[in-house]
C-alpha cells in the first residue's frame, strides 16, 4: 500500500513539473513543441489551399475571321415584267399555264387579229397598184426621151414625165411604210415573253377582252440569278463601296425557315443616303439554281467587310465581365487558374475573336464562375444533354478528349479528392 501511494506521488510529480515547464517556455518566448501524427495532421489542414475546383476548358483557336455587317433583307427579282396587252382586242388562245418556266421570245398569248391582217392585205394591194403605176410612168419617161432625142417634143414636156415618175416612186415608198405599220398592228396580236423567266398567276382566259393600261395577264419573274435589297447604316458606307470596288466581296443570306445558308456578293450600293432613315440601300446578288430564295422573302443577310487574319476565338461564354474589365481564367500546364484581362475584338454567334490569349491556351468555359486566381482546377469531359457529363463524372484520362490536371499537393486527403469529383 505504501508502495503504490508513493509511485502515485511521484506521477503527479512528473506531470506538474512537465506543466511547469510548458507554461515557463510558453512566457519565454519559446515556440511549443511541434506535434506530429494525426494531431499534427489535423492541425495542419486548416490553413492547406482549398478542393480543386471542376471545370471543363476549351482550346483557343487560330483561324481567319469575317467582320460581318448584318441586316435584315428582302428578295427581290432582277428582272421581273407585267405583260399587258399593246391594243384592244379579245383573247383568242393562252399558250402557256401558270407557274411555267418560259424562254425570252416563247409565245405567251394570241389576240383576235383579222382586223390587221386585213390592214396588211390592203396595204399590199395598194402597193401593187402604185408600182404598177409606177412602172408605167417610167416607160412613158423612157419614151419621151427618145422623142425629145429626135427633137419631136420639147424638153419640157420630158420632165413633167420625170415628176411623174418622181412621184409614183414615193407612193411606193409610202406604201411600203404603210405595210410595214399594219404589219407592226398585227404583231400585237402575239403576244411573246420579253425575257426569260417564271410565270405567275394568268389573270385571262380565251374570249376575255383586254384593254392597254388594264390589269395585267401575266407577270414573267426571272428567279436565277436573284437579287436581295437591304439597307446599312450611313457609317458603314464606306465599307460597302470598299467591297463593291473589291469585286463584291462576299454575302450570305441565311433563310429563317430551313436555316440554309446562300452564299452571293455585293452588286449594288446606291447613289444617295436617306435623309429620314440615314442608310443607305445596297443590293447582293445569287446564284439561286436550287430555287432557295423566293421574291418577296425575308432573310438574314451579312457581308463581310474585313477579314482578321490569324485570329484567337473562343466562345462568348468564356468570357466574364469583372468590375475591372472582361476577364478569362487561363489554366497553365499546373492545374493553376489565372485571371487573364481581354478585348473582344469581334463577335460573331457564339464565339468572339479577342485579344490577350494566345492560340493552343486553355480558357474555363464550364466552372469559371467558382474561381478565383490561382485555384487549383480539375478538367471534366464537356457536359452533354441535360447538364451530364459525358462519362458521369471527372475525365480520368485523355481517351475523351480532357487531360487530367494535377489537383492538389500529395498531402491532399481522400475526402477532399472525393468532393472534388
Amino acid at each position: 500500500m505504501t508502495k503504490q501511494l508513493i509511485a502515485g506521488i511521484v506521477v503527479a510529480a512528473v506531470v506538474v513539473a512537465a506543466g511547469a515547464y510548458f507554461v515557463v517556455s510558453k512566457s519565454d518566448g519559446g515556440a511549443a513543441p511541434a506535434l506530429t501524427g494525426a494531431a499534427g495532421a489535423a492541425s495542419a489542414a486548416p490553413t492547406a489551399s482549398g478542393p480543386p475546383v471542376s471545370v471543363t476548358t476549351v482550346v483557343v483557336q487560330k483561324r481567319d475571321v469575317d467582320v460581318m455587317l448584318e441586316a435584315t433583307g428582302t428578295v427581290t427579282a432582277l428582272n421581273s415584267v407585267d405583260i399587258r396587252p399593246q391594243m384592244a382586242s379579245i383573247i383568242t388562245k393562252v399558250q402557256i399555264k401558270e407557274g411555267q418556266y418560259v424562254n425570252a421570245g416563247q409565245p405567251l398569248f394570241a389576240l383576235d387579229a383579222r382586223t390587221d391582217e386585213v390592214n396588211v392585205t390592203k396595204a399590199r394591194a395598194q402597193l401593187a397598184k402604185d408600182q404598177a403605176a409606177l412602172a408605167d410612168a417610167e416607160r412613158q419617161l423612157a419614151r419621151s426621151k427618145d422623142l425629145f432625142a429626135q427633137n419631136f417634143i420639147s424638153q419640157g414636156a420630158v420632165d413633167t414625165n420625170q415628176t411623174l415618175v418622181d412621184s409614183a416612186r414615193a407612193v411606193v415608198a409610202a406604201d411600203k411604210a404603210a405595210i410595214e405599220s399594219a404589219q407592226v398592228g398585227l404583231s400585237y396580236s402575239r403576244i411573246v415573253a420579253p425575257a426569260a423567266g417564271r410565270a405567275g398567276a394568268i389573270n385571262v382566259f380565251p374570249g376575255s377582252t383586254v384593254q392597254p393600261g388594264g390589269t395585267a395577264l401575266v407577270t414573267i419573274t426571272q428567279l436565277d440569278p436573284i437579287a436581295v435589297s437591304f439597307s446599312l447604316p450611313q457609317r458603314n458606307l464606306g465599307d460597302a463601296l470598299a467591297t463593291l470596288r473589291a469585286g463584291g466581296g462576299k454575302v450570305t443570306a441565311l433563310l429563317p425557315d430551313s436555316g440554309k445558308v446562300v452564299v452571293g456578293k455585293l452588286n449594288f450600293v446606291d447613289n444617295a443616303v436617306d435623309a429620314a432613315s440615314g442608310t443607305v440601300r445596297v443590293k447582293a446578288e445569287f446564284a439561286n439554281k436550287e430555287e432557295r430564295l423566293w421574291p418577296g422573302a425575308f432573310v438574314t443577310v451579312r457581308l463581310a467587310v474585313q477579314t482578321l487574319k490569324g485570329a484567337s476565338v473562343i466562345p462568348q461564354a468564356a468570357v466574364i465581365q469583372s468590375p475591372r474589365g472582361k476577364i478569362v481564367y487561363v489554366v497553365d500546364g499546373e492545374g493553376k487558374a489565372s485571371a487573364r484581362p481581354v478585348e473582344i475584338v469581334y463577335a460573331s454567334g457564339e464565339e468572339a475573336a479577342v485579344s490577350g490569349v494566345k492560340p493552343g491556351e486553355r480558357v474555363v468555359l464550364d466552372g469559371r464562375q467558382n474561381l478565383r486566381p490561382g485555384a487549383s482546377v480539375i478538367e471534366r469531359a464537356a457536359s452533354e444533354g441535360g447538364g451530364r457529363n459525358r462519362r458521369g463524372g471527372a475525365a480520368s484520362g485523355a481517351g475523351d478528349g480532357a487531360s487530367a490536371v494535377p489537383a492538389a499537393a500529395s498531402g491532399t486527403s481522400a475526402g477532399a479528392r472525393s468532393a472534388a469529383a
